[in-house]
């Protein structure tokens, strides 16, 4: 289709993309966002081993608050009406049809891992937190191993990095009934980190003491939702869908913001923030640890032999991720 102004536009049949194309990210997706749900793994890890991270980060970028306005408007019956072929372009623009599929598969995977994990923290909290030592334990050994910690800065922002994740580790309990300004700031810190190649948005969630917090409301706001929709109670719903909401918004607002000041920090000084970034990850040793005295359980031998058994687990599926992902390195991520 082309404009008056002679400018080639695309239909909404010829914008959609084969099935093949849409299933095939909606999968990448699913496993990103298992990598996601769990803290030690990164979905930019399995995007960077998929072969899209460059294409989603050229599509997050390219979404602005220019395009979000003009996609709006071009759907809004205002100044002129209803335009789908310009919506239809800004849309592809971003490579929207892309980030779609990719997101319904992350939120699909997200909802089904947390469900598991919430489960698991119920009944064998020692086996749950093992395994994320040894995710955890492992991605640190492994990103240490791809960068060089030389210089004065970088020293100095590994200190900080490691000393942030581990006072932060050690307030975790604390931290895990905040209010909803540090679900909104865990939101936009995680979904950030979501996109960077090594850390894990669940990690900064664990180190925020709210992994399992937005686990149970997640889980809690479907259950409401699903009651709500067959003429339940609503109180539940709303509780749970202000916190979950409150999440969203930071997230998206750590996507277009934080998320461009990192890239913003890594072209600038790229040595001294992979070192902040790696040395929250070793700090963050602490978070599982700490979690299994909050709960009461007491480190008797069972309890370690059961710890260190799951942690090798963990840090074994690291390893193998590892391996197939032998052409990753974070200096030229």
């Amino acid at each position: 289709m082309t404009t008056a102004d002679g400018e080639r536009t695309l239909s909404l049949s010829e914008s959609v993309p084969p099935l093949r194309e849409w299933l095939t990210t909606f999968l990448v997706g699913l496993c990103m966002g298992t990598a996601d749900a769990v803290p030690g793994v990164s979905g930019g890890t399995i995007a960077l081993i998929a072969g899209v991270y460059e294409r989603l980060i050229a599509g997050v970028s390219a979404v602005t608050p220019s395009r979000v306005g003009g996609f709006l408007r071009a759907l809004a019956p205002v100044d002129g009406g209803i335009d789908v072929d310009r919506a239809i372009g800004i849309f592809d623009e971003v490579d929207g049809w892309f980030l779609l599929a990719l997101l319904v598969g992350i939120v699909a995977a997200l909802v089904t891992v947390t469900g598991v994990v919430d489960w698991a923290d119920e009944r064998y909290p020692v086996l749950l937190f093992g395994v994320f030592f040894g995710l955890i334990g492992a991605s640190a050994v492994i990103l240490l191993r791809a960068i060089s910690i030389r210089r004065a800065d970088e020293i100095a922002a590994a200190v900080a990095g490691f000393a942030a994740a581990f006072v932060a580790a050690g307030q975790a309990s604390l931290l895990g009934g905040g209010g909803l300004a540090l679900v909104f700031v865990g939101g936009a810190l995680a979904v950030s980190a979501m996109i960077l190649p090594g850390l894990s948005g669940a990690l900064i969630l664990v180190i925020l003491g709210q992994y399992t917090r937005m686990s149970e409301t997640l889980h809690a706001f479907i259950d409401a939702l699903g009651a709500a929709v067959t003429g339940g109670a609503t109180a539940d719903l709303v509780d749970h869908g202000t916190v979950v909401v409150t999440f969203v918004l930071g997230g998206l607002v750590g996507l277009f913001t934080i998320a461009r000041v990192v890239r913003r920090a890594l072209d600038a000084n790229r040595g001294a923030t992979l070192s902040f970034l790696v040395a929250l990850v070793v700090g963050a040793l602490r978070a599982p640890v700490d979690r299994i005295g909050t709960r009461g359980i007491a480190w008797t031998t069972d309890t370690i032999v059961a710890f260190a058994a799951a942690a090798a687990v963990g840090a074994a599926v690291v390893l193998v991720l590892d391996y197939f992902a032998v052409d990753i390195d974070l200096e030229t991520a």
